[in-house]
């Protein structure tokens, strides 16, 4: 089989297209999030989108629909770490703690009344990117239309609070709203990028492409540039090695990642 023949197959181009534009939308929120030191809370919302993940396959609902099914669960989630960090007096970390030690226990939970765990469940909790259906490749676009624009919309304010959050408070920056706007957008994301690595995988994928362009970049811009160009290749890159090596694709993508990140590191040594 030729590189070539690859792209004849219609499961794998849809695992390239909803997966490249997953990695875009993980790769901008991602340098947001890492400079911020925020960058375990897709770890902490992924263990929350498997509990819900749990709950629509309880009631039996379709497989294709448990990532619509999640999403409320999810940004409900994302909101309530907001709020633990603000009004429980705790840091953001332990929030992020709390509520993901609360999804997973649930997740479990949940799996072990349905009869343990099936084929559906294990292809959330390790990614099947190459099993994404026509109707999951719309979902996938719409989610990402959504998260662009809302990005976009908001860019100076989130760039404002990523560099000093006390300027943008006394700037007359809502600071409370665009945190909320921020989690939320990671937390449809992280429910988008469940699907592509798993939900082991997810903070890596938020992670490695923004640390990666960050060694190299100069200025923020350019770092958001390379963050989406690292984590789109990393995608098409470990879609094509997995299926021709016969690998697992979210473990091979994220090697992939980090294989980006160790070179962009070494480059960075060697130019200084």
């Amino acid at each position: 089989m030729t590189l070539l023949d690859i792209f004849q197959y219609g499961f794998l181009l849809r695992a390239m297209v909803a997966g490249s534009l997953i990695a875009a939308l993980c790769a901008i929120l991602g340098i947001f999030l890492v400079l911020r030191r925020l960058s375990l809370i897709g770890d902490g919302l992924a263990h929350v989108t498997f509990g819900s993940v749990a709950l629509s396959l309880f009631f039996r609902l379709p497989s294709v629909h448990a990532a619509l099914a999640a999403i409320p669960c999810v940004l409900l989630s994302a909101l309530g770490i907001l709020r633990l960090a603000e009004r429980a007096r705790i840091y953001g970390d332990a929030a992020i703690g709390i509520v993901s030690s609360l999804g997973i226990a649930t997740g479990i939970m949940l799996a072990s009344m349905a009869g343990g765990f099936n084929v559906d469940l294990f292809s959330y909790l390790f990614g099947n990117i190459l099993s994404i259906s026509p109707f999951e490749l719309v979902q996938t676009g719409i989610l990402f239309l959504v998260v662009i624009i809302t990005v976009g919309l908001f860019s100076r304010e989130l760039f404002a609070i990523t560099f000093d959050e006390e300027l943008a408070r006394t700037s007359g920056i809502r600071v409370d709203r665009i945190n909320g706007v921020l989690v939320l957008l990671t937390g449809l994301t992280v429910v988008l990028a469940m699907k592509v690595v798993g939900v082991m995988l997810i903070s890596a994928l938020l992670i490695l492409p923004a640390v990666a362009s960050l060694q190299l970049a100069r200025g923020f811009r350019t770092a958001i540039i390379l963050a989406v160009v690292f984590g789109v290749l990393s995608v098409v890159t470990g879609v094509v090695v997995s299926f021709l090596a016969n690998l697992p694709t979210g473990a091979t993508i994220i090697m992939i990642n980090f294989l980006v990140f160790a070179l962009a590191f070494t480059l960075r040594r060697l130019r200084r």
